[in-house]
């Protein structure tokens, strides 16, 4: 049997440093009094040593002070084990032993290189995407992944090859989401997928928006041959539409107010030639009739 290995994932603990204000204070005392001790030792050798572990006593509170920034967290470590994470802006101050490091917890904006993969049917189109993240968790963003922003980014195609393989580009079945007509939801189904896929790193998605959408160039122009025709069948389905209507209406009314009596031959070819005429996309040309209607 395989054997199954389990990663311990590492969780932020908010704990470190402490306020700056008092070590800031006492180092230079602590300089100035080593400094006064080693004058007047005179060759003594109790106050030269004196002298000299005051002022490595303010040399090492000299060596713990760092500083926070608004969004900004200090990592600390000691001999290589996870400690906590301060949180707390303006002068720190931590042991000089503690390992530190300092990672942004600012929200980060992101647009994805343009990628060219296949839709639901199978299309080549050209995708982009704009991610807005940020890091939430510093000890996983840290500890469990080796590099948190490459391995944002790779996710980010990643999840962006994913989700646009489940859209057609456009003309979907009835009812059925396309990328170009649904933007907002493909987007919502981005960040939740990207969401999944970077938690391990300690980061949270909070947008996902669609950047850039086209046909590949190799199909470009097959595929705007077929727009424009759609278009023109939907055009003349209209206008089919609307001269029924039209020619329904002048019957019912000719009928109504009895100013010509048609057999059903002559209906039919009027109705005929109202519908050449309003449905011809050149304007028509009249045929004066000089003789009766039937003859």
């Amino acid at each position: 049997m395989s054997e199954v290995h389990t990663i311990n994932r590492t969780s932020e603990r908010v704990r470190g440093g402490v306020a700056g204000g008092l070590p800031l204070l006492l180092a230079p005392a602590l300089l100035a009094a080593g400094v006064w001790l080693l004058k007047s030792s005179d060759g003594g050798a109790p106050f030269t040593v004196a002298g000299v572990l005051v002022l490595l006593a303010g040399g090492l509170i000299g060596a713990g002070f760092y500083a926070l920034q608004p969004n900004e967290a200090m990592v600390l470590t000691l001999f290589g084990s996870y400690v906590g994470t301060d949180r707390s802006t303006g002068l720190r101050w931590v042991l000089p032993w503690y390992g530190r490091k300092k990672i942004s917890l600012r929200v980060r904006n992101v647009t994805s290189e343009t990628l060219k993969v296949n839709d639901k049917r199978g299309n080549p189109i050209e995708i982009a995407a704009n991610i807005v993240w940020r890091v939430k968790d510093s000890a996983q963003a840290l500890f469990d992944v080796d590099d948190y922003a490459t391995f944002v980014n790779i996710q980010i195609e990643t999840g962006l090859r994913e989700v646009a393989s489940h859209y057609s580009y456009d003309h979907a079945e009835e009812g059925e989401p396309t990328l170009r007509a649904d933007a907002e939801e493909v987007g919502d189904r981005l960040r939740a997928d990207l969401q999944a896929r970077t938690a391990v790193a300690g980061v949270a998605i909070d947008e996902a928006h669609l950047m850039h959408l086209a046909y590949a160039p190799e199909i470009a122009g097959s595929m705007l041959k077929r727009q424009q025709a759609e278009a023109v069948l939907a055009a003349r389905r209209t206008i089919v539409a609307g001269a029924v209507d039209m020619v329904e209406n002048a019957l019912g009314a000719l009928s109504e107010r009895g100013v010509v009596t048609l057999d059903d031959e002559r209906r039919a070819a009027m109705v005929s030639n109202l519908l050449v005429v309003l449905c011809a996309d050149r304007e028509a040309q009249p045929v004066v009739n000089t003789g009766t209607l039937y003859g």
